[in-house]
């Protein structure tokens, strides 16, 4: 885990802390917090709902503050970061407690400073070209992003064959009507998306909802 050349996206979960992050759930929460306050009992609810894993993205000033409080008191949550942009994000989120990262893209300042991390981490990519060079440094698993402007299921259909050992995590257009498509993919281990936190619901800390929506998004593959 985290180093070149053996590089697989594995994150310790509540039960087998050898599995794999894409396999913790089938449905990764990718959460923008705007509020300290609502961490906690989003993630709370999230994980009552079955989806343990969650992304909360460095969009903003909120984001360290909102991955340290969720990795302090919800002890179910395998929190990490997502849009990590620099080797100052990564820092930056390992400090706040994150045990996995995520990014929307790659450089090789970037990869280096992923890999040097110790955390599994999960690179974006949305061309062939990347996910080949991601595959000669021994990065197995990555983010496919934006999965829909990118090529959505027909993309990573396509990739199946001719690129077997590569295995994703869509986000970007991904909801509740086009998960399962991806999901039934060979390649895929699981989706990211933000339909189980519909804005209305965080705006009255509807936490009951996003728990039941949660629920729906974990059975996608019951």
């Amino acid at each position: 885990m985290g180093r070149m050349g053996a590089v697989t996206s594995t994150a310790p979960s509540p039960g087998s802390p050898d599995s794999s992050l894409l396999d913790l759930a089938p449905v990764i929460p990718v959460v923008i917090v705007h509020d300290v306050a609502d961490a906690v009992p989003m993630a709370r609810a999230l994980v009552a709902g079955g989806l343990p894993a969650i992304e909360v993205t460095f969009r903003t000033p909120a984001a360290a503050d909102a991955i340290r409080a969720i990795a302090e008191e919800v002890p179910d949550a395998v929190v990490g970061a997502g849009t990590v942009l620099s080797p100052e994000h990564v820092e930056t989120a390992v400090a706040a407690g994150a045990r996995f990262l995520v990014t929307p893209g790659w450089t090789d300042r970037l990869l280096g400073a992923l890999d040097a991390s110790g955390l599994p981490y999960l690179p974006g990519v949305s061309t062939t070209s990347e996910v080949v060079a991601l595959l000669e440094r021994g990065v197995e698993e990555m983010k496919f992003f934006p999965a829909e402007a990118a090529g959505g299921t027909a993309y990573l259909k396509a990739l199946a064959s001719p690129l077997p050992r590569a295995r994703f995590c869509p986000t970007g257009g991904v909801n509740a009507s086009n998960a399962a498509g991806y999901l039934a993919l060979p390649n895929v281990g699981c989706v990211g998306g933000t339909w189980m936190l519909p804005s209305d619901a965080l705006a009255a800390g509807d936490w009951a909802r996003v728990e039941s929506l949660s629920r729906q998004a974990a059975a996608l593959r019951d």
